[in-house]
């Protein structure tokens, strides 16, 4: 048996089965019922039929039969009877009139109290012509005659009492006729109760053949549904859930409606009709900008509730369906035509809704959350240029534009002229928390370039007047005008960047100070260079490398060029959400990959002075060149009051460039030399430090050459430190240490304080490096053959003294 509001002529079950001969064992639930509610049968009242009203009405009661002991006799179409008790292998027997030929009658029997029942329902003649379970029956009847309904105690012992109702397909006991007026969205819908036990209440209507109707959920909380049958009670749509029902079939249209469980329920009855829709508000079209009086609202109610609003368009033309949205809103729309076919809908057409014709349409607003969500919206024509602001250009060197939204539902354009095969690039940003949508239309309003490619920017398919649509998605409750900028950039052959050319190393950058997003990079050849921008306070800023055409050629410091000529640099070029407008002020270090010229710089700086430095403006690159051969372990010296202006990022990179190691293996570990020598060392100021000045020194901690021996008796070494001389170094020959051997470091004049690192004779780090101390032991864990022991201190005068002993042997 179908349930009601399923397909199929059935209510609130499947297809009838033949009677059985004995009781049948227990029938399934179905899968698709709601939870059954927990509330006791209720008495209905006596009903009479009542004229329908356009409004929301109250339905008419279904009449109830008396609740004495009436358990059997004439079982009237429409009215719900009750039997008090049925005891035992009791019968009770039923007879209803069928007046129509290849009838369907449906069945209602529930279970008051007590013990469960069913019935069979046989024809005139005898024969079996259903089995009547706990849910709504609809039985196939022959012809037209009298029937016989038997109820029973479903096991044959026990206690029970029933209601009993019944109601005809083709030829109900009543039907409520639903007006015109009642398929207006502009209708509050029909309300009723349905009493306890009733089989079904009957509605009648007409509507063109083909019309598009939305049926709300009739029942919110309650079971409530049914089914549309059309003129030749075959089955249309179903009424349970918020759908859309086209009535396929010609009229006169019934509709039955029920409780799964035949409880007694409230329902509220709605279908306005979507094709040809009566009872929404005329919205106009809105021009670019603030659309002023060219506003609809709304209230829509909650779980699925709907709002319409009524558009008129006078030539086909794509549109921008703008409706306010927060973030605790759930409101979802579609556009239909006048046939109520969906021509559009948010998720896929938010940015853009073809209407294909000229004529009216009906835009649907449903509330997908728990709470009435009140609403504007505004629709604009695409390919229009009212409202836009006056055309920009699309060289680099003009300001950002600033656009302002004083609606929500606003929509901007900026227009601008374009040549095919261009590329641009549009940006944009709000200027407090906020989101921008923007993308670029043609003339006739069609969206360009939305689909994700590896290459940024929009290709131009034609010459001619381009679009950027924009608008701001959030807007609070206070707000009044909000702001945003964009700035609309063509990408290939860009026009008003400063140019710069390739600097050297150890001094200022090429590319000085200045504002405007680009540069033109004017290459003398082929090759691959370091490009780095930097702002005024020396933050990096990360850029994009064009070529002529716009394409990417490279995305980080190290960009490969493919053949002398000229480059477009972007800061965050690829990054659409930023605008970086022509105040901001920013340097472009522009150098040849591989350093040249640099600075030679000793590796023993434990005996020698260390290399000082400076950087004179933002960006600068420094450059020093180790004397160490390929193989060879370094580590960097630095004074230990060392802070960040004063202690430089740095790399060290072989002949080819490729970097060898950074700040963590000369710090914390030891840096390997692999590939060609030279070696060089890049050192570039640390961020927020656009000028600095900084000591630095580098020790070979391999072998040779060798640091003086440490000795190993109780007076050990004393060392002298300074602000040239913050470094000390001593080896402890093979057979003078333990497997464990423990070094103890002793300020003895002076300030500062020192900390102590240990490698092995393959330049690996053992210990080390410890934290700062002007008195401490610790004890290194070490291998075989010589190590070298590193004291670092602070760039002040200062004495040390140092030892080491077995760090297995008992301590005095």
């Amino acid at each position: 048996m179908a349930a009601l509001g399923l397909t199929g002529a059935g209510l609130l079950a499947g297809p009838a089965t033949a009677a059985p001969t004995a009781d049948p064992s227990p029938r399934p639930t179905l899968t698709t019922e709601r939870p059954r509610p927990a509330t006791a049968p209720s008495a209905a009242v006596p009903v009479t039929p009542a004229a329908p009203a356009p409004s929301r009405a109250t339905e008419p009661q279904a009449k109830v039969g008396s609740t004495s002991a009436t358990c059997g006799g004439e079982l009237p179409l429409g009215p719900v009877k009750n039997c008090a008790s049925i005891t035992g292998t009791a019968k009770n027997t039923w007879t209803v009139t069928s007046t129509v030929d290849q009838d369907t009658l449906f069945v209602r029997l529930r279970q008051v109290s007590g013990d469960g029942v069913s019935a069979t329902v046989k024809g005139p003649d005898g024969s079996n012509v259903c089995y009547v379970s706990s849910y709504l029956t609809d039985c196939k009847l022959g012809a037209a005659g009298v029937y016989t309904v038997t109820v029973a105690l479903y096991y044959g012992t026990g206690k029970g009492a029933y209601s009993l109702s019944a109601e005809s397909m083709r030829a109900p006991s009543t039907c409520v006729n639903l007006p015109a007026s009642f398929f207006s969205f502009a209708s509050t819908g029909r309300s009723g109760t349905l009493p306890a036990g009733l089989a079904a209440r009957c509605f009648t209507f007409k509507q063109p053949t083909g019309s598009v109707l939305h049926l709300a959920d009739p029942g919110g909380a309650e079971d409530i549904q049914g089914n549309i049958l059309d003129g030749q009670f075959q089955p249309i749509c179903a009424v349970r859930y918020p759908t859309e029902c086209t009535l396929s079939g010609p009229g006169p249209y019934r509709l039955f409606l029920g409780e799964m469980y035949g409880s007694k329920a409230a329902y509220t009855l709605k279908m306005p009709r979507i094709s040809q829709s009566v009872g929404c508000p005329a919205l106009p079209l809105a021009a670019f900008g603030d659309p002023g009086a060219a506003v609809g609202t709304g209230t829509v109610p909650p779980y699925q509730g709907i709002s319409c609003q009524s558009l008129r368009v006078t030539t086909p033309g794509r549109l921008i369906v703008r409706i306010n949205q927060f973030a605790d809103q759930y409101l979802y729309w579609q556009l239909y035509d006048n046939a109520g076919q969906v021509v559009c809908s948010e998720y896929d057409s938010w940015r853009s809704c073809a209407a294909p014709a000229a004529g009216a349409y009906t835009l649907v607003a449903q509330n997908g959350g728990w709470e009435p969500v009140t609403y504007q919206v505004a629709v604009a024509r695409l390919d229009q240029a009212d409202g836009c602001a006056a055309p920009t250009g699309l060289n680099w060197d003009q300001p950002a534009l600033t656009v302002h939204q004083t609606s929500t539902v606003q929509t901007n354009c900026q227009p601008f002229h374009g040549e095919a095969g261009e590329r641009v690039m549009v940006y944009r940003a709000p200027d407090r928390y906020n989101d921008v949508f923007a993308w670029i239309v043609d003339e006739q309003g069609a969206v360009l370039c939305t689909d994700w490619t590896e290459e940024d920017g929009c290709v131009l398919p034609s010459t001619g007047t381009y679009r950027v649509v924009s608008y701001l998605r959030n807007w609070a409750a206070d707000s009044e005008d909000l702001t945003y900028k964009v700035q609309v950039r063509r990408l290939s052959d860009a026009v008003g960047c400063p140019t710069i050319t390739p600097g050297t190393y150890n001094s200022a950058p090429a590319g000085a100070l200045g504002g405007i997003r680009c540069r033109t990079l004017d290459l003398p050849s082929a090759g691959t260079y370091r490009v780095t921008a930097v702002s005024a306070e020396n933050y990096r800023s990360y850029a994009t490398v064009y070529d002529s055409a716009g394409l990417k050629v490279c995305t980080d410091t190290w960009c490969k060029i493919p053949a002398a000529g000229k480059y477009t640099m972007v800061l965050s070029g690829g990054a659409p959400n930023e605008v970086i407008d022509t105040d901001f002020l920013y340097a472009v270090a522009l150098l040849p990959w591989k350093p040249s010229d640099c600075t030679p710089v000793s590796d023993t700086g434990w005996q020698d002075a260390p290399h000082r430095g400076s950087f004179e403006a933002a960006g600068q690159h420094n450059c020093l060149q180790l004397p160490s051969p390929t193989g060879a372990h370094v580590a960097e010296l630095l004074p230990g009051d060392v802070t960040a202006e004063t202690s430089p990022e740095i790399i060290v990179v072989n002949a080819a460039g490729d970097q060898v190691c950074d700040y963590s293996s000369l710090r914390q570990y030891s840096c390997e030399l692999t590939g060609e020598a030279p070696f060089s060392v890049l050192l570039t100021a640390d961020e927020g430090f656009p000028t600095a000045s900084y000591a630095v020194g580098f020790a070979r901690v391999d072998g040779p050459p060798a640091c003086p021996v440490l000795p190993g008796d109780a007076a050990g070494a004393t060392a002298t430190t300074g602000a040239d001389h913050f470094a000390v170094c001593y080896t402890v020959p093979a057979d003078q240490h333990a497997s464990r051997e423990s070094f103890t470091w002793t300020r003895t004049a002076g300030a500062g304080d020192a900390r102590l690192s240990v490698f092995d004779s393959q330049g690996i780090r053992y210990c080390g490096p410890t934290g700062p101390a002007i008195e401490r032991t610790v004890t290194c864990t070490l291998p075989a053959g010589a190590v070298t022991v590193i004291l670092e201190t602070d760039a002040v005068d200062a004495s040390y003294r140092l030892t080491h002993r077995d760090g297995n042997a008992p301590t005095a």
